[in-house]
């Protein structure tokens, strides 16, 4: 493997062995001293563009626990400010020859093309509404632990899945490991053609009992530029999960942050049936195994020919610039 570009690079033996290396890595945060050789003397660069409080700091653990040296770099305070475009500043910060970028951006498909600008493994962090594979993947490992398999779960992702990139991936991861697939939320928030990913799609909860796992998706105000429900008060009447909509048998999941009194009543959030928190604590165990899957193996370099078509429907001068393409 040379990138983790999206959930679609990985097929069920691939994901198996992630979640497989996450579980040995999982006793390392049990020890006094929580650190293991195995990429000493690497480097690996974050680059976020946008802000990231799990995320960020779930990767810069990681790397730490397998003793790589880890650069931080945000976009704030950076040359960005002055108009740097994103491929201007992936060159000037390979010139520190990183192994490893993992990148966070506002722009769809800003990942695969960063693959093909410097010689690097790429981890998609997030690019935009597109992807975000190591969430589908530490939540995979989270049920894994939970229920042991997920094959034939039925799993319901509730809520903004228009500008959610955690919705596409964890479709794609689920569906992988043999879970039933329901989408479930306001007709303005469900993205037209999302049936081709395979999943069912539903505009209300009437169904919900009927799920094994509850994936409830934040409210992304800060991607939206026009009204896409009537109000915050009527989307939680119809949309939240609350004690009422919630039975004692089913699993909670949630990406955080949370709203809470929004998409999860403040019961719920902290019920037996939620496992927010260990999400939470599968995120370092998870990219400390993307990670070592990247740099300890053999990784093969690829002339430019032969790498996959971009999956980005954004065109390259819309990443090229120094502003978010929305």
């Amino acid at each position: 493997m040379n990138h983790l570009l999206s959930i679609e690079d990985l097929d069920r033996e691939a994901i198996e062995r992630i979640i497989a290396q996450a579980e040995r890595f999982s006793e390392v945060s049990d020890r006094e001293i929580k650190k293991v050789p195995a990429l000493r003397g690497r480097m690996v660069l974050n680059l976020f563009y946008e802000a990231s409080t799990r995320t960020r700091s779930s990767f810069e653990l990681a790397a730490k626990r397998l003793s790589a040296d880890v650069v931080n770099f945000a976009a704030s305070g950076s040359s960005v400010e002055k108009g740097e475009s994103l491929k201007d500043t992936v060159l000037t910060l390979s010139a520190h020859k990183p192994d490893a970028i993992v990148l966070r951006t506002p722009w769809a498909g800003a990942a695969e093309l960063v693959s093909k600008w410097c010689s690097a493994a790429i981890v998609n962090a997030g690019d935009g509404k597109h992807e975000h594979p190591t969430q589908a993947l530490l939540d995979v490992y989270t049920l894994r632990r939970r229920l042991g398999q997920i094959d034939g779960a039925s799993i319901w992702i509730v809520g903004d899945v228009a500008h959610s990139r955690v919705a596409r991936s964890n479709v794609l991861a689920f569906q992988r490991m043999g879970a039933k697939v329901t989408i479930a939320g306001p007709p303005t928030l469900i993205p037209r053609g999302i049936e081709q990913l395979g999943c069912e799609v539903r505009y209300t909860l009437d169904e919900l009992p009927s799920a094994d796992i509850v994936y409830a998706l934040r409210m992304q105000h800060e991607r939206m530029s026009e009204t896409w429900v009537p109000s915050m008060r009527e989307y939680a009447a119809w949309y939240q999960i609350n004690a009422r909509r919630l039975t004692a048998r089913q699993i909670l999941m949630h990406p955080g942050p949370v709203n809470r009194g929004v998409e999860l009543s403040g019961e719920v959030v902290d019920s037996p049936q939620a496992v927010i928190t260990a999400q939470v604590e599968a995120g370092v165990v998870v990219r400390m195994a993307v990670l070592y899957e990247l740099l300890a193996g053999a990784r093969e370099p690829r002339p430019a020919a032969d790498r996959p078509a971009d999956r980005s429907t954004m065109a390259e001068t819309s990443v090229l610039g120094g502003s978010p393409s929305r």
